[in-house]
């Protein structure tokens, strides 16, 4: 038992080891990644914008009508530099807003297809990011489960977290016998130590602990 808090100890460095190989695996790009966000409500982030800077545009025009003072007070007598100030003003703060709500409904999308717990995540990631600006959404970044991924040998969808294939027993994460650095299953030689893998035999099954 004197050992007992150091082998769990190893078994978390373990599996935080591999969660961290196996999203290095995950060839993620920004535009692909962009569109996850539903088509609806990016289209309603941009009708909102439009509104606003035409809202803003006629109230500011309109402020000597009803004795107001054109913003911002320092361009009154210009009436095309106080509008251009104004729309790069509202401008910079949609564009905040834009990317808090954007990522907000990114953190969603993506849970789901992790098979996290979505409602969970999202909720998180609004309510920690109001006293912490995106908080709650770096938060998820860091804690996300890696994707699931087809086996390499039958194609079934197995999850981020197994060792094994469920469907054909695919050896999904060997490690070098040698170094026991994990590897993927085309290498030939080990990567870190250089060990032959073609011998029979010569390839250890991933760790077997639950993730």
């Amino acid at each position: 038992m004197t050992d007992y808090p150091q082998r769990m100890t190893d078994s978390y460095n373990e599996r935080k080891r591999l969660i961290r190989l196996r999203r290095k695996k995950e060839n993620l790009r920004f535009w692909q990644e962009f569109g996850i966000i539903p088509r609806w409500l990016i289209t309603l982030v941009i009708v909102l914008f439009l509104l606003a800077q035409g809202i803003a545009l006629l109230v500011n025009l309109s402020a000597p009508e009803r004795g107001d003072q054109i913003f911002p007070p320092e361009l009154k007598y210009d009436p095309v530099l106080a509008s251009l100030a104004l729309a790069g003003i509202i401008t910079a703060v949609s564009l905040i807003l834009a990317a808090f709500i954007f990522l907000i409904a990114y953190v969603n999308r993506d849970a789901r297809r992790r098979g996290m717990h979505v409602a969970l995540w999202t909720l998180l990631a609004l309510l920690l990011s109001w006293p912490f600006p995106f908080l709650g959404v770096i938060i998820y970044f860091l804690m996300r489960e890696p994707m699931p991924y087809p086996c390499p040998q039958c194609g079934n969808t197995v999850g981020a977290r197994f060792n094994f294939c469920p469907n054909c027993k695919c050896n999904l994460h060997p490690s070098c016998p040698q170094c026991k650095h994990e590897l993927a299953e085309t290498d030939k030689f080990c990567p870190y130590c250089g060990n032959d893998l073609k011998a029979a035999g010569n390839v250890e099954p991933a760790v077997q602990n639950s993730l």
